[in-house]
């Protein structure tokens, strides 16, 4: 394959645009994916490419917060095992449920996702006194774990969901949510795309090149995020929330 006109001027604006959205709230691969196969990609390749690139981006967000230490490592190790594990079963659980029963289950969730993010106005901020730290611990093994089931079986969106999950059940703040969220994707991520380079679906110079795109974008979209916190991130998760409703309506639709 040779890279063309389009790429540059179709895919890669697009990935570092989800490079960004991702960085902040989650979900970029709404608009990388869409922006592979725009610029003629088939679907086996686009997923394998787009993973690249992304996993690249996702390594500069996931060691940015840790350097300004938005990371418990405690908590990130425990969550990323979980994440694996509910991953693993929703891999096995995706040829028993129906595809349409779950996007249309989906469909109903993110209004009321959305309702809930507009509607609660202390969103994001830390409130952890209440709760034991066996409670919190425990609370964010259990969030990696059934969002990695829903990651197996579907996966869009899936690090909008552990973002809201950690800041709505664990009261982590924003700050701390979104750099377990970093460093639950980069594991996950690395994990698909070994799986991707194994049976040959990547472009890797095309992959390599979107890349830097996504970095750039991340890097962007983590100065964005320490300047705005929480506003922009509710923001951006909301815009995510838009375009997922959308997407599944057109899916459904079609």
């Amino acid at each position: 394959m040779v890279l063309d006109i389009y790429f540059f001027i179709i895919a890669c604006p697009l990935i570092f645009l989800a490079g960004f959205i991702d960085a902040v709230g989650g979900g970029g691969g709404f608009i990388s994916l869409p922006a592979y196969l725009l610029s003629g990609l088939p679907p086996h390749l686009a997923l394998g490419t787009n993973k690249l690139s992304s996993t690249m981006g996702t390594f500069l967000a996931t060691l940015r917060y840790a350097k300004l230490g938005y990371i418990r490592y405690k908590d990130a190790a425990v969550a990323v095992i979980f994440a694996i594990l509910g991953s693993s079963i929703g891999a096995e659980l995706v040829l028993w449920i129906p595809d349409m029963a779950l996007k249309i289950s989906i469909m109903v969730i993110l209004p009321l996702t959305a309702f809930y993010l507009l509607r609660y106005r202390k969103f994001g901020e830390p409130d952890q006194s209440k709760y034991s730290r066996l409670y919190v611990f425990s609370t964010c093994a259990m969030i990696a774990f059934f969002v990695g089931i829903y990651d197996g079986i579907y996966g869009p969106g899936t690090g909008t969901f552990l973002l809201l999950g950690f800041c709505a059940l664990a009261k982590y703040s924003v700050q701390n949510a979104n750099g377990l969220t970093k460093a639950i994707n980069l594991t996950t991520n690395i994990a698909a795309l070994s799986v991707f380079l194994h049976h040959g679906s990547v472009v890797i110079y095309m992959g390599l090149i979107a890349g830097l795109f996504n970095i750039a974008g991340n890097y962007v979209g983590c100065s964005f995020f320490v300047r705005k916190g929480m506003k922009g991130t509710k923001l951006i998760m909301l815009l995510v929330i838009a375009l997922f409703e959308a997407k599944l309506c057109w899916d459904f639709l079609s």
